[in-house]
């Protein structure tokens, strides 16, 4: 069965508006719609206005009503001119699903982009390929992340594909944009050398679906393409953790050249919840067979967080070593990122939480800056940790002689649901 649904509309759907009390079971695909097509009236101030809805077949909740334009996250001032608005959404979700948070729209539909990757290494980890391949904790949380393609993320999995007996030379992601470090991309430039597939920063993901061929003995000549088995397994193993049906799975093709997969902004700050703490989800839920293989995943990467992204200038890197063992941060490309907050201090619970900046984050300086100021309206950041991320709060743009010309400012207030109903 082809995991994608070519005829679905991105725009609708299947699942009803997210609750902001423990729901049922849930079906999150992209599926038939239920919003209508005429046009409506103009909405109040979501403040001031609620939406009633039903949710997930069973339980009736209210939400603030979403704007019909996504609110002002960030601004780019030059010289006193404020030169760009950077519009988003944020949401909230506790390991329930109940919605803590909520700014904008967590109905927008988003693809996944490199943001899926703890999800479909799941995959790998079930088969038994951890274990016969001998991957380490270190390999494994590279398969995890997007790298800089520096230097310990190459011999990282050079290694793995010597002791898999798996040629590098079938990596499919391309050489694109390779290295994103930009030292190591300036010494090649300098010595010559031109950056192959395995610097690219899919490069471990790519990797693991090789090996998951290499397990199950599957043809790995365009293991890429959306019909090949390891495909069809990395698109089941997503529909189960977004608790949903591989046919229901809206798809298209990532910049590496894999499928990639469509959701509302909501489903995507649950599953990170759900990567905060696997074990939290009843044994009726069914998704709590992936409790031990997220759990896994989830303490490799919060242990390895330099083979996730990379040692200089990435910001999942320096908010999981900011705030040690809270936090898993994952991006995905055009301003998409989630976090999952694990239990913290003070009883603090468990929660996941996504953003979208609408516009694709204006060179990152929106989704760096937006990224920071969630994390301290939530009250993960610490003095100490908003100073080590302070470049990334404030991104400042220079000029030739280093002089400070323009900065990019996150301004919200992420309210808890209560207070805006």
């Amino acid at each position: 069965m082809s995991p994608s649904r070519p005829d679905a509309n991105p725009n609708r759907s299947r699942s009803a508006s997210p609750p902001a009390a423990k729901p049922a079971a849930s079906k999150a695909g992209l599926g038939p719609a239920s919003q209508p097509d005429t046009p409506t009236k103009p909405a109040p101030p979501p403040v001031t206005r609620t939406r009633t809805v039903n949710v997930r077949g069973k339980q009736v909740v209210r939400l603030p009503e979403p704007p019909r334009t996504p609110p002002v996250l960030a601004r780019q001032v030059r010289g006193g001119v404020v030169e760009s608005r950077h519009r988003g959404s944020i949401v909230e979700v506790t390991a329930d699903g109940s919605v803590r948070r909520v700014l904008g729209n967590p109905d927008t539909v988003v693809n996944l982009r490199s943001a899926v990757k703890p999800f479909g290494l799941v995959a790998l980890v079930e088969s038994g390929g951890v274990e016969e391949l001998e991957i380490s904790d270190v390999e494994l949380a590279t398969m995890a992340g997007s790298h800089s393609g520096e230097d310990l993320h190459v011999r990282t999995l050079q290694a793995v594909f010597r002791r898999a007996g798996v040629t590098q030379q079938l990596l499919g992601c391309g050489a694109e944009g390779a290295p994103l470090d930009a030292l190591t991309a300036a010494r090649l430039a300098r010595d010559g050398e031109k950056p192959g597939p395995l610097r690219h920063m899919c490069s471990g993901q790519h990797a693991s679906m090789l090996l998951l061929c290499r397990i199950a003995d599957w043809p790995m000549a365009e293991y890429w393409r959306p019909d090949h088995p390891v495909q069809r397994l990395y698109a089941a193993t997503v529909a189960r953790v977004f608790d949903t049906m591989p046919e229901m799975l809206v798809t298209s093709v990532d910049a590496c050249g894999v499928p990639t997969y469509a959701f509302p902004l909501y489903e995507v700050a649950r599953a990170f919840a759900l990567l905060a703490e696997p074990t939290l989800v009843p044994e009726s839920d069914s998704r709590a067979g992936l409790a031990g293989a997220l759990t896994r995943i989830r303490d490799v990467m919060l242990a390895n967080p330099e083979m996730v992204a990379g040692n200089r200038d990435r910001l999942d890197t320096s908010v999981m070593k900011a705030v040690p063992g809270r936090i898993v941060s994952k991006g995905g490309a055009e301003g998409l990122r989630g976090f999952a907050i694990l239990p913290g201090p003070g009883g603090a619970r468990a929660a996941g939480v996504a953003l979208k900046i609408e516009d694709g984050g204006g060179f990152e300086r929106a989704s760096s800056a937006v990224s920071i100021e969630t994390l301290k309206q939530l009250g993960v950041l610490d003095s100490a940790a908003l100073r080590a991320l302070g470049r990334y709060h404030r991104p400042l743009a220079l000029d030739p002689r280093g002089e400070v010309i323009g900065e990019t400012l996150a301004d919200f207030e992420l309210a808890p649901v209560g207070e805006l109903l």
